[in-house]
């Protein structure tokens, strides 16, 4: 029996890494959000690493030009 996998949608991380970067307790974000904290990690991790470009959706990868 497989499970499917979540999608959400670029706003929905968007603004997990904003209310992340505000609060001191991730866990319980995490919790609210009803999302796991390594994927609230993962997605903060992203998002200082590539800032505009990421969260492009549907598993496509943007690389840079040095990349």
């Amino acid at each position: 029996m497989s499970r499917e996998r979540k999608a959400y949608p670029k706003e929905f991380k968007m603004m997990s890494v904003e209310l992340s970067n505000t609060r001191t307790d991730l866990s319980a974000l995490a919790k609210e959000l009803d999302v796991s904290s390594a994927l609230l990690y993962r997605w903060r991790k992203e998002f200082s690493s590539k800032q505009g470009n990421s969260f492009p959706g549907n598993g496509k990868v943007i690389l840079s030009a040095a990349e």
